[in-house]
């Protein structure tokens, strides 16, 4: 289990670095708006990764998020807009492309990583 900081000065793109650390076959994209549930997300509300948390959070709350492999996707995507303010969409790695994960929400996020493993091999 690992825990990534959020507070106001860490960018996007070093969040998504621990996050990918620890599942290399998921990542996680921050969005302008939030999605329904099992919606996707649309890729012009997609975030430039180089700007830092501060630019784009809409609540003003610092600390760390809980992420270990027996957390559910819904989960993880409700504590960080509930806690953070920010919208995320985890996405999992099948073959050369990248799919939402809106269908499989309820999976966690060691399912996930396994079946983007698995979808990936040659």
């Amino acid at each position: 289990m690992s825990e990534i900081l959020i507070d106001n000065d860490i960018s996007i793109e070093t969040i998504q670095d621990g996050f990918r650390k620890q599942f290399p076959f998921l990542k996680l994209i921050f969005y302008k708006t939030a999605h329904e549930t099992a919606a996707g997300s649309q890729p012009k509300d997609e975030i430039d990764s180089t700007l830092t948390i501060g630019e784009v959070r809409s609540k003003d709350s610092e600390g760390h998020i809980s992420i270990n492999g027996h957390k559910k996707v819904s989960t993880l995507e409700t504590e960080f807009r509930e806690h953070y303010g920010l919208n995320v969409q985890v996405f999992r790695k099948s073959r050369k492309i990248w799919l939402q994960t809106t269908a499989t929400d309820s999976w966690t996020l060691t399912e996930q990583n396994e079946r983007g493993k698995e979808a990936s091999i040659d």
